[in-house]
């Protein structure tokens, strides 16, 4: 069948705007929903919301000047993130992610984040490795001027965004972008447990393995990438036991 002749059969299968309406309903404004969602992760991720802190949604909205449908709604959002646990018939709680949180992230990680690296030493530009030495460069400088334990983990995972964005891999970047609020955390957690925290490490580590990549060295960058998680995995347990004690289930 002629390309042009399936093209035209196609069409006499499609809706009219008319059919369409009938079917779908307007879509809500929902930019002032996404207004509060958005300082709410903020001040979650900051540490002023901190775990476990209960968040009721009237005292929210009269804060925020706002009623609660907006509220309601970024509850929602941020339920699904996994930064708020919303507990039946108690209310809704800033999350503390427990162990088995922490377990279950960087198994994810470690299966996830080899293949994005493999996919961006392949797929990868040069203008993707140009913002990956952008964001290890304002790592150096932070860390000359005194990095904060915030900063350290926003340049963290804009690092690691990064690589994923260059795997040219959708569905990938879609399961670590789901990931990140709670790896956020995870990473704030260094500097709750241990103010004085050095992060000169993670600096060289993100250093070394952007190196590989743009050298196109699949196995070291692959191993890099893996020692780097690890690395992450027992700072953060380290942090977890300082802060909640051995048992952090």
């Amino acid at each position: 069948m002629a390309l042009v002749e399936r093209y035209e059969r196609s069409r006499s299968f499609m809706k009219t705007p008319e059919e369409l309406s009938e079917i779908l309903s307007p879509p809500l404004k929902r930019s002032l929903a996404d207004e509060v969602t958005g300082k709410l992760r903020e001040a979650i991720l900051s540490g002023r919301l901190k775990p476990g802190e209960r968040l009721s949604e009237n005292t929210l909205a009269s804060s925020m000047n706002v009623s609660r449908g907006p509220v309601r709604e970024a509850m929602i959002a941020l339920e699904r993130e996994g930064l708020v646990i919303v507990q039946r018939n108690r209310g809704t709680f800033v999350a503390r992610l427990a162990r088995d949180d922490l377990e279950e992230v960087y198994s994810l990680r470690r299966i996830l984040e080899p293949l994005a690296v493999q996919r961006a030493i392949q797929y990868g530009t040069a203008e993707h490795f140009r913002k990956m030495q952008d964001v290890v460069d304002q790592m150096k400088v932070a860390l000359q001027r005194g990095i904060t334990g915030q900063e350290s983990a926003a340049l963290d995972l804009a690092f690691h965004t990064l690589i994923y964005e260059a795997s040219q891999h959708r569905r990938l970047l879609s399961i670590w972008t789901a990931l990140q609020p709670q790896i956020h955390i995870l990473l704030l957690t260094r500097t709750v447990a241990n103010p004085d925290f050095k992060h000169i490490g993670v600096a060289i580590e993100h250093q070394a393995i952007l190196d590989m990549i743009v050298q196109k060295n699949e196995q070291q960058a692959v191993d890099l990438v893996i020692k780097h998680l690890n690395s992450s995995y027992h700072r953060i347990v380290k942090s977890y036991t300082q802060i909640y004690g051995e048992d952090s289930q």
